[in-house]
């Protein structure tokens, strides 16, 4: 949740570690309230995966509509269209992962093929909804020419202008190892600073407005 403080952007983050009510975590929600009405901040619904528990995540947002409140969900667009239908009218924006173009190669580092996702944002993007495209920089995964050239194509066909380089950290090596799974990123390191900028540079010559790690609004 961002709220703002003496003219600098704060962030609350609502992990939710147990089940809760809808209810519950709208509580959580005004507690905040102040902050949004005075910054014109909002609520940034992620998770995990946001459109997984598709219901919920309707009914919250009706709240925060309701509130006046700006909603974002922040998602890797794999869900049932059912469930993107159920909320895609009522998130203000939408923070959209792109990682890796290449069908193959998607299901070779997620588990799963890109196309649903690929429908879910083009579904979006006809209903005229507001999107930043998020690229997880990974090297020598996600930052290929061919896959940089594949996202520079498909956010033009899309008309998609904006897009968040998030320069990829081994953070969740410890998260992996307290659940007792394996962490099969063990090898790779974090893009350099010279990487970084010059995919900052590749996409902001293409055209798009580019930001680093967040930081829209």
């Amino acid at each position: 949740m961002r709220k703002m403080l003496d003219g600098k952007r704060f962030e609350r983050e609502l992990a939710v570690g147990s089940w809760q009510s809808a209810g519950e975590v709208m509580k959580e929600i005004e507690k905040d309230a102040v902050f949004y009405e005075e910054s014109g901040g909002g609520v940034t619904f992620s998770g995990g995966e946001p459109l997984m528990q598709a219901e919920a995540l309707q009914e919250l947002l009706s709240f925060c509509r309701d509130k006046g409140y700006h909603t974002t969900i922040d998602t890797c667009g794999h869900a049932e269209p059912v469930a993107l239908q159920k909320v895609m009218e009522l998130a203000d924006l939408w923070l959209f992962d792109l990682k890796l173009m290449d069908d193959a190669r998607h299901v070779e580092y997620t588990g799963v093929s890109n196309e649903l996702a690929l429908k879910n944002l083009e579904t979006l993007t006809l209903a005229g909804k507001e999107i930043i495209i998020r690229f997880p920089l990974i090297p020598g995964i996600t930052d290929g020419n061919d896959n940089l050239e594949a996202i520079v194509k498909l956010m033009v066909r899309l008309g998609l202008k904006k897009i968040d380089i998030l320069p990829y950290h081994s953070i969740a090596r410890d998260k992996y190892r307290r659940i007792g799974k394996e962490f099969l990123l063990e090898s790779v390191k974090g893009p350099d600073e010279v990487e970084v900028d010059e995919t900052v540079r590749y996409f902001n010559d293409k055209g798009f407005e580019v930001g680093l790690g967040g930081g829209y609004f």
